[in-house]
């Protein structure tokens, strides 16, 4: 007997489906703002092919092995992310792209997937009877953060870095480990960012001293809100922007790396404010049908890995909308199903396809 539709899919096909119509837009009007952008539209309408294509693998993949054999996944990875830093790419000053002639891929966005597969498992499975397994267990999961982190801030990339943070407090937070370390470790962070920031106001010369010259100078530039031409730029367009419009043609203001992290600015080019209203319809709907999926699914690990995607789905709206009103730094966080770019389009459909396929019966 065939399974009847469920209707409230429809919370997801909809705003999803809308949100794919509107990046496709923004990359054929990217074509017309300059040179660089002129195959955006071709290559992002491959890039929603290839994730379709991802959906329908694990449509029939056994998605047990993938938690099963995580941890290859996660050595595989780490060798890429060492990799990179020897042959990779260099696009805006930052060496985190591995080209292979016809087209190139990021590392530290797979790692996203590898991670959250690992740690979720990791998570799901552990036990613990004295203090000092969890203290063990810790330990490792420190290590587990901070090799991928390490490698990921010398390309460098802020922004991947504070994801694999968050997946990492969020799996531990649903693990069995007791909450006593989430307080240790709150005191221990304030402390260390308030002693940072004190060295940063006011004793530079001894934190340049200590953290060099390089790494200050990219932390100095995250204090930098509001100001530099991608943000004025990026709050003119959204200020000025009719209800309405339907502009695929005009470039209207230009934003450097509109296809890209301002892409949410560059729909108010395109679609006006209806545009922008839309985009945060279509995130809200899709938040709530997440969260709510979330209680279809019976096995721990392929929970935890739903609330690792959730992460990442979450913060990148809001991180990169904030980084467009400028009221967040240029961190280079692209905004889901909207924005350009291969790797990171990719793995949302791989964490989609691995989710959708933790709700059959014969994995419960």
């Amino acid at each position: 007997m065939e399974k009847k539709f469920d209707w409230k899919n429809l919370f997801f096909i909809v705003p999803f489906l809308l949100l794919i119509s509107i990046s496709l837009l923004l990359m054929y009007h990217a074509g017309f703002i300059s040179n660089l952008y002129q195959n955006h539209f071709e290559k992002q309408l491959l890039w929603f092919g290839i994730g379709f294509l991802v959906l329908i693998f694990f449509h029939f993949f056994p998605i047990q092995y993938l938690f099963k054999y995580s941890l290859f996944f996660y050595i595989f990875n780490v060798l890429l992310l060492i990799l990179v830093l020897f042959i990779g790419k260099n696009i805006n000053g930052a060496k985190a792209w591995i080209d292979l002639k016809y087209f190139s891929f990021q590392p530290s966005e797979f790692m996203k997937v590898s991670y959250s597969l690992y740690l979720a498992y990791l998570c799901s499975k552990k036990k613990f009877f004295r203090w000092r397994d969890e203290i063990k267990f810790l330990l490792y999961v420190l290590l587990l953060f901070a090799i991928p982190a390490i490698l990921v801030f010398l390309e460098p990339d802020t922004g991947a870095i504070i994801f694999y943070f968050f997946i990492t407090l969020v799996l531990l937070w649903n693990s069995r480990i007791h909450k006593r370390w989430f307080v240790i470790f709150g005191i221990l962070v304030i402390s260390l960012i308030s002693g940072f920031f004190y060295l940063f106001f006011w004793q530079k010369d001894l934190l340049i001293s200590l953290i060099g010259t390089t790494f200050f100078y990219r932390v100095d530039r995250l204090f930098a809100l509001g100001s530099g031409m991608q943000i004025e730029n990026a709050l003119i367009a959204i200020g000025s922007a009719p209800l309405w419009r339907f502009s695929l043609t005009e470039t209207g203001i230009y934003i450097p790396e509109a296809p890209t992290d301002f892409a949410f600015a560059l729909t108010s080019n395109v679609l006006g404010i209806t545009g922008n209203v839309l985009i945060l319809l279509a995130f809200l709907l899709l938040d709530f049908y997440f969260i709510h999926y979330a209680k279809k699914i019976k096995k721990k690990e392929y929970r935890l890995f739903l609330y690792a995607f959730l992460v990442i789905f979450i913060f990148s709206q809001l991180i990169n909308i904030s980084m467009n009103i400028g009221i967040f730094p240029i961190i280079g966080i692209p905004l889901p199903f909207i924005s350009y770019g291969g790797s990171s389009t990719i793995v949302l459909f791989i964490f989609l396809g691995i989710i959708f396929q933790s709700t059959k019966k014969k994995l419960k």
